[in-house]
This record gives C-alpha cells, sequence and structure tokens, in this order.
C-alpha cells in the first residue's frame, strides 16, 4: 500500500475514533455540567453549617459524578444501559423517557454532537499527535465550563484550574508553546481581565465580571502563551456583544441583566488555539502590515 494512502487511512481511523469517544465524552459531560453544580453547593452549604457552627444537616444520599445512577427527572425512571447510548437512544427513544412518555431534552444529544464533531475536528487538525490529544481534553473542558457558566453563571475552580496546570505542564514539554511564553500567557491572561474588573468597579461602582473569568482566560492563556490573548479578547468582546445583544431581546431582558462571558472566552480561545496564526497573518495582511 502507498505510504500516502496508508497515511490517509491512518488519519482517517483516527478522527473517527475521536468521534466515538467525543460522543461518549459528551454524554458524560451532560452528567458533570447538571451534577457539579449541585456538589459545590451542597459542599458550600456544609462548610456554612460548620462555620457558623450550626448542628448537621441528615447525611444525604451519596450524590456525585458517579452514583446514583441517571434518572428520569420527571418519574424516576432509572436508565438503563441501552437507554445511555449517545445519540443512538434519544432517536431511538423518539426524544421520550421510556417509563412516563416525557420528553427528553434536546440539549442533551446536542451536547453529545458538538463534543463529538469537536473532537473529531481537533483529530484532523493536529492528526495523530499529543497536540490533538492536549486540545481533546482541552476542548472537553471547555465545552463543559461554558455549559456550567450558562446555567449558573459559575466557572468551578475544579475544572478551570487542574487545566491551568495541566497547560503549563504539557507546555513544558513544549507541546504547543515554550514554557516561559505559557507562564507569561496564564498571569497576562488573569492581570488583564482583573484589572478591567478594577478599573470597571472603580468608575462604575459595579462589578462587571466574575472572578472565575480571570482563572479561564489565564488557563487559556497557559495553553497557548500570551500570544494567543489579544485576539481571545477581541473575539471574545465582538462575540459576546452580538451574541448577548440577541439573548437579551429575546428574552426581553434588561441591558443590567448579568450575561455570563465564560463562553465566549472558551469559544474565542478555542479559534485562537486553533487558527490564531493565520487570522492574526490575514488581518495584517489586509492592514497592509
Amino acid at each position: 500500500m502507498p505510504t500516502v494512502d496508508f497515511l490517509a487511512i491512518h488519519v482517517l481511523a483516527f478522527v473517527l475514533c475521536a468521534l466515538l469517544v467525543g460522543l461518549l465524552i459528551g454524554s458524560f459531560l451532560n452528567v458533570v455540567v447538571y451534577r457539579l453544580p449541585i456538589m459545590m453547593q451542597r459542599d458550600w452549604r456544609e462548610q456554612a453549617r460548620e462555620i457558623l457552627q450550626l448542628q448537621a444537616e441528615p447525611e444525604a444520599e451519596t450524590f456525585n459524578l458517579v452514583l446514583p445512577n441517571s434518572q428520569c427527572p420527571h418519574c424516576g425512571h432509572e436508565i438503563r444501559p441501552w437507554e445511555n447510548i449517545p445519540l443512538f437512544s434519544y432517536l431511538f427513544l423518539r426524544g421520550k423517557c421510556s417509563s412516563c412518555k416525557a420528553p427528553i431534552s434536546l440539549r442533551y444529544p446536542a451536547v453529545e454532537l458538538a463534543c463529538g464533531v469537536l473532537s473529531a475536528y481537533v483529530a484532523w487538525h493536529f492528526g495523530f499527535t499529543w497536540q490533538a490529544g492536549g486540545m481533546l481534553l482541552l476542548t472537553w473542558g471547555l465545552l463543559a465550563m461554558s455549559l456550567i457558566d450558562l446555567d449558573h453563571k459559575l466557572l468551578p475552580d475544579s475544572l478551570v484550574l487542574p487545566l491551568l496546570w495541566l497547560g503549563l505542564i504539557v507546555n513544558s514539554f513544549g507541546l504547543i508553546t515554550d514554557l516561559e511564553t505559557a507562564l507569561w500567557g496564564a498571569i497576562a491572561g488573569y492581570l488583564s481581565l482583573w484589572s478591567v474588573y478594577w478599573l470597571f468597579k472603580l468608575v462604575t461602582g459595579k462589578e462587571g465580571m466574575g472572578h472565575g473569568d480571570f482563572k479561564l482566560l489565564a488557563m487559556l492563556g497557559a495553553w497557548g502563551g500570551w500570544q494567543v490573548l489579544p485576539l481571545t479578547i477581541l473575539l471574545s468582546s465582538l462575540v459576546g456583544a452580538v451574541l448577548g445583544t440577541i439573548m437579551l431581546r429575546m428574552r426581553n431582558a434588561e441591558t443590567s441583566t448579568p450575561i455570563p462571558f465564560g463562553p465566549y472566552l472558551a469559544i474565542a480561545g478555542w479559534i485562537a488555539l486553533l487558527w490564531g496564526e493565520q487570522i492574526t497573518a490575514r488581518y495584517l495582511q489586509i492592514a497592509g502590515f
């Protein structure tokens, strides 16, 4: 078999594997997005009661990312393994619970499909490399963070900080950039939004963004270096302004209604990591530099 044909088949197999794994990870991310905020709230309540020296609450049923098994939110029907196959089960059940026939949210298969497609693209873009493995982990993390931020206006440290450290670790081996660039990317990412936050607060007396946004941009800087930060901030601001306005009008909400900025940072950072150099070069070419 010619070498070119072998490599083409090799890459195609990797992309298909990434697609399948992405679908499975997407199914798990649905669990993470739903359960992690509840787990955090329970932990906060326990800490508050301990600090206030209040009587401990009765021991509740085990609730984590593994237990209890997934159930229908309407009737409590325990989801059986064959009812939990990404995409296929939703189509086979026609979008309804097998027990009470209540509709299953379209968001579940949408997240699975998005995770699968993004994973396949990352595999195709980087090929069978360590860069692809690292970017797959980052992509899954960004997707989970974005959904949690949309639902709860919260970027969990338990997701952001491990990925920030992982970005520095992988770049100590030069996976995407060098360690020095990654370190200063993390520092500049945090301080840039931290400075904007305090400037906005001093001028208006209001908080313009959450502290999780500082950490998220620091994490993106740790992965791509300080070079990805200007494009990330620019794209996130543009996307946030457009989509935020559309969301407010669709909900008939006031302009003072808080809008999560994390998803826009995640989208912009992901784009900057994959196509940052090409976008910047194209812009400089159009601008005549």
